[in-house]
């Protein structure tokens, strides 16, 4: 398949599914409150790409959500490109993905994180994933959350589910504090064994991570919750934000590869402490 075509396939589901979590966020939300949409552009005068990133705040449900499309060219600065595949001796690359995270008002719902993206240098993959933190586990929720991504991996290959737990394991961790960022979920990096079956992959995370959402909210929305909830979850935002900041990829290579900076620190949360 000609790389053209593949890049527009990828791109065109990173955007389509864009508008699909928008549409169910806003759905929980009754419409009573719209996402704030903003067009970017990487580097006008050279026509280097962009994207757009939609965030929600003060919501009934979504305390903030941010849903960010982006697809981008250019060069990796000469520092970066030793670490990505395929940079070192062509600097070139294409980037196209979604990413999305749910901060929520019910501390009693847990966040939720969401990527998937298609990186082309000399090389091709796919990459992403999905995690959920809560402020107070909840084993039953876990148990069925693990359940839903063990059956996911089982549909395209046995061996997946094994592999990209314990790497999301690996990844949503931190050094500093020897502890977890959440109950952890799957990860999964350079995949480019074969473009249809990997793409076939992404398209079932994307549609599977919406069901997941929207699952856990309905479940637990009603749900009562006290103050104590409450600055126990902001105590855990506190440790997200530590995350993300510090050790998160996308974070990294979006702020050295110019991208929107609104857009790459948008998830964060809308309000953290620490103790």
């Amino acid at each position: 398949m000609d790389l053209e075509i593949k890049k527009h396939l990828a791109s065109n589901w990173f955007k389509t599914l864009q508008h699909a979590l928008c549409d169910d966020i806003l759905k929980i939300e009754k419409n009573k409150i719209k996402f704030r949409i903003k067009k970017w552009e990487k580097n006008i005068k050279n026509d280097e790409g962009g994207g757009e990133f939609r965030i929600l705040k003060n919501g009934k449900v979504f305390e903030k959500v941010g849903v960010n499309f982006s697809k981008v060219y250019g060069k990796f600065p000469k520092q970066f490109q030793k670490n990505i595949p395929g940079a070192e001796k062509d600097p070139r690359y294409w980037a196209s993905g979604i990413s999305v995270v749910m901060h929520m008002k019910n501390p009693l719902i847990p966040a939720m994180h969401f990527n998937t993206r298609y990186i082309c240098t000399t090389q091709q993959w796919f990459g992403g994933g999905m995690d959920v933190t809560p402020s107070k586990i909840d084993n039953a929720e876990k148990k069925e959350f693990h359940s839903t991504l063990k059956n996911l991996c089982n549909r395209h290959s046995k061996g997946y589910y094994k592999k990209y737990k314990k790497w999301c394991d690996e990844y949503f961790y931190l050094p500093h504090r020897k502890e977890p960022r959440g109950i952890g979920g799957i990860f999964f990096d350079y995949k480019k064994n074969n473009f249809e079956k990997d793409f076939d992959f992404v398209r079932d995370v994307g549609v599977t991570f919406q069901l997941i959402f929207n699952k856990i909210i309905e479940k637990k929305v009603k749900k009562k919750w006290t103050s104590k909830d409450k600055e126990d979850q902001y105590v855990k935002r506190g440790r997200y934000a530590e995350f993300n900041l510090l050790y998160d990829r996308g974070t990294k290579f979006g702020l050295q590869t110019s991208g929107n900076i609104e857009g790459i620190l948008m998830s964060l949360p809308p309000l953290a402490k620490w103790k």
